[in-house]
């Protein structure tokens, strides 16, 4: 599984630029940004095949030093948040292999990521200070009509994972 970190991203982390990923299959890209949110530093991701979004509130130094157990804490509890069954999301990271740090995948995948940034800030009254997952925030956005790469017109982010996990 790709990881894309945006620049913004890399900056905050003070990584060096990461190398340019590899896999074709989009179903297996992720591409993950900060977003300030309630003054605390968040992280937004954004699967480059649906637009599934999921966010992770006031994210901590630590947490920030590990960004594949960080995306995949989220993922898991953002996924079964959302009504997806533990197994089902388990296999998903499992068959999608070792997480891989790479560059963003594209302009089109940023532009789409850029617009769920745009949902998650039009819907911040969903915005739990009290969790770092946000499940009712991942829903409105996973829930608002979008576009993205890998469907034509418009869809959900929710029901486009299902049909990429197969669920659908």
């Amino acid at each position: 599984m790709e990881l894309g970190l945006t620049f913004p991203l890399q900056r905050f982390l003070k990584v060096k630029t990461p190398p340019y990923g590899t896999e074709p299959d989009r179903r297996l890209c992720w591409d993950l940004h900060v977003i300030d949110l309630g003054g605390c530093k968040c992280l937004l991701a954004v699967h480059c095949h649906s637009r599934y979004t999921f966010v992770r509130y006031d994210v901590s130094p630590l947490q920030w030093a590990d960004i594949p157990g960080l995306f995949r804490d989220g993922l898991l509890e953002s996924l079964i948040s959302a009504g997806f069954a533990p197994n089902q999301a388990a296999e998903y990271l499992s068959q999608s292999g070792a997480a891989e740090i790479t560059r963003t995948h594209g302009r089109r995948e940023v532009a789409f990521l850029n617009r769920a940034w745009e949902d998650v800030l039009a819907l911040d009254l969903c915005l739990d200070r009290t969790s770092q997952a946000q499940p009712l925030l991942d829903h409105a956005v996973n829930t608002r009509p979008s576009r993205c790469v890998g469907s034509e017109g418009l869809g959900t982010g929710l029901k486009r994972m299902y049909d990429t996990l197969g669920c659908g």
